[in-house]
């Protein structure tokens, strides 16, 4: 597996796996609750029409859960807060863990670009492309666009991906001091979507 942005699966697992345990347990029996569309693919969440992917010739074709961080600094001239990079570690729903999700770059605006890397090697990079208010204290339901994917491995046919059921994860408030750095927990769930013929 290649060294991306000096993130190793195990450097991320070991920072991410203290926030499992009961949270995995609770966010996969959460899950099991989701409704499908069965005019879409029996396996993609009920989600509304602005995060779904286009066309409807995308399918499912790999789900997992997510238990990490969001990390945000802070601007030591401005106080605004802004998001640093995603950190966390991917589980199926067996509860094993299958991969990480990490800043893989970031735009010249310093803005994250979001990347999820299976045990494998697989490696899928994406970007916005629309959002639904995830609730009241929740990170935003997004669609993402794959913009780039290695493999060979299941993450590399994707096309689209969507990370949704979210909890946590939403920046803080107010700033305590000049260039703080805090991590808040989130949990979600990503599905990989891939083109069908």
């Amino acid at each position: 597996m290649n060294d991306r942005n000096s993130k190793t699966i195990g450097c991320l697992f070991s920072s991410t796996l203290k926030l499992t345990g009961s949270t995995v347990a609770l966010l996969i029996c959460a899950a099991l609750t989701l409704r499908a569309d069965p005019g879409n693919d029996n396996r993609a969440p009920d989600v509304p029409e602005t995060i779904q992917p286009p066309g409807g010739t995308n399918k499912v074709h790999f789900h997992v859960y997510a238990v990490g961080v969001q990390i945000y600094t802070n601007d030591s001239t401005t106080f605004a807060w802004g998001l640093k990079a995603p950190e966390a570690t991917l589980f199926d729903a067996d509860g094993d863990v299958v991969g990480i999700h990490y800043a893989y770059a970031y735009t010249p605006a310093g803005v994250p670009i979001p990347a999820w890397e299976t045990e494998s090697g697989s490696l899928v990079v994406g970007t916005r492309v629309a959002s639904e208010t995830g609730g009241p204290g929740n990170i935003p339901w997004l669609l993402l666009k794959a913009t780039h994917t290695e493999g060979p491995g299941v993450l590399e046919p994707t096309t689209y991906i969507q990370r949704v059921q979210t909890t946590g994860g939403v920046m803080p408030p107010i700033v305590r001091q000049p260039g703080q750095e805090v991590r808040v927990p989130y949990t979600a769930e990503y599905f990989f979507y891939r083109g069908t013929k």
